[in-house]
This record gives C-alpha cells, sequence and structure tokens, in this order.
C-alpha cells in the first residue's frame, strides 16, 4: 500500500483547513480515492472532503484507515516545498512520510484510535441554492463577522443576502446578477465561529455552493478542479 503525490499542496491545503474545525480523523483509502467524513467536537459541523485516485501519481490500497492527528499531519506536510513529491505509507503501525526534494527526508507519524464514531454524510432537501464566487462569499461572511457573532443567509427574489446584526451596529452584502446561479427561496441563521473557518475553502476553488433552507441546516460546498471539501452546519434558532 502506498500513496504517491507529485503536489502535495493538495492535500496540505485540504488538512489545514480541516483542521480548523476537528482535530483528529479517519483517513479512508477507498477504491476511488481519500475520504474523510468527520463531526467537530461540538457536533455542530461536519467535514466531507475528498482527494479522487486521479489525483495521486500512484495509488495502490486495500482497504485501509488511517487514524491521525490532523495537526501533526499538517506541520509534515508544510515541509514540503512546492517542487516536491511526497509519498504515504503504513509501515508497522506508523505512517510513513517521505519528501522527495533536494534532500530525501523521511517522517514517521503515529496512528492513532480515534473515538468518534463513522458519520454518514446526511440526506438533505434545500429550499435555496447559491452558487457564486467563493472570495465574495468570503468577503461577505468577514463583513458579517465584524459587527456580530452569527449571520443570516437571505435568497429571496433572486437577491442573495448576508445579513449580521449586533447590538448596535449590522453589515448586509447584496448578491445579484449573472455572476450568479441562484434557486428558491429561504432564509437561515448560521455561527459565525464556523463560518470563518470554512470561507478558508477558497484556497482550493474559485466557486462555493450554498444550500439552505428556513431555519435548516447549511450545506457549503467548494468543489476544486483536483478535489473537493463541503461542510454541513446546523442552524442558529433564536427567538429574536
Amino acid at each position: 500500500m502506498i500513496l504517491k503525490l507529485d503536489d502535495p499542496k493538495l492535500l496540505g491545503d485540504a488538512i489545514d483547513i480541516i483542521s480548523n474545525v476537528v482535530v483528529e480523523v479517519r483517513i479512508k483509502l477507498l477504491e476511488d480515492g481519500l475520504s474523510v467524513v468527520a463531526v467537530d467536537p461540538a457536533n455542530v459541523a461536519l467535514v466531507i472532503f475528498r482527494l479522487p485516485k486521479e489525483s495521486f501519481s500512484q495509488y495502490e490500497v486495500g482497504s485501509e484507515v488511517w487514524g491521525v492527528n490532523l495537526g501533526d499531519l499538517k506541520k509534515i506536510l508544510k515541509r514540503a516545498s512546492g517542487a516536491a513529491s511526497v509519498t504515504l505509507e503504513e509501515v508497522e503501525g506508523k505512517l510513513k512520510i517521505t519528501v522527495f526534494d533536494k534532500i530525501k527526508r523521511n517522517f514517521s507519524l503515529a496512528l492513532i484510535e480515534v473515538s468518534a464514531e463513522d458519520k454518514d454524510i446526511p440526506e438533505l432537501n434545500f429550499g435555496a441554492r447559491v452558487e457564486m464566487n467563493a472570495r465574495d462569499f468570503s468577503q461577505a461572511v468577514e463583513d458579517a463577522n465584524v459587527v456580530s457573532d452569527s449571520c443570516a443567509f437571505v435568497l429571496k427574489d433572486d437577491v442573495f443576502a448576508v445579513e449580521g446584526n449586533g447590538t448596535l451596529n449590522s453589515a448586509r452584502a447584496e448578491f445579484s446578477g449573472g455572476d450568479l446561479e441562484l434557486f428558491g427561496q429561504g432564509r437561515s441563521k448560521y455561527s459565525l465561529e464556523y463560518l470563518m473557518k470554512f470561507v478558508k475553502g477558497m484556497k482550493i476553488s474559485g466557486n462555493v455552493v450554498v444550500n439552505f433552507s428556513d431555519d435548516y441546516p447549511l450545506r457549503l460546498d467548494f468543489p476544486g478542479e483536483k478535489m473537493g471539501i463541503g461542510f454541513v452546519l446546523a442552524p442558529r434558532v433564536e427567538n429574536d
């Protein structure tokens, strides 16, 4: 069993994003690629990550599952320069990571038992869908974070709005026109603590797909060219 990446930044960027939400994960090595589905410790957010087989220059697996600490894995992957290639293989209960650059470097990462149960991706039916530029979406979320600890997503009359309302201050960003794909309508509020972590997904994709409904879970997807990362977040329901 061995994996080889000629562009380790692909995996490094994804691990960096995921590690903001969860600390330990089970990495599943499936026939069609590497997969992570993990829930955060507060059981509020779900992370979904796929790195397809085609993204690897070598992908020889059985049915392995690697339990890893993402903070440790992130530090190792950051040691690989843009010109390096990286191999990962399980050796005697540890994950051997070899960086091939001007100097060949070997790292050994302890594989751990992850206590969290395997999670299934929930089947959700959404009333509102927005596909838009990921950076524009990120800026709107960051604007809301200046004035509040939560924000509302609103889709109505072919206008998508991101609203943040604090005790004294507020922010609202509106999007409409040809650069967007809009469907349906809905309004729901979500925690900015989590959204600020999720918008880092723009590192791997220029677009984001936002799915939500009235007071309903959010699904964010960042469909990258060679991989994809998504999040599901519980709504914040308040009696305002």
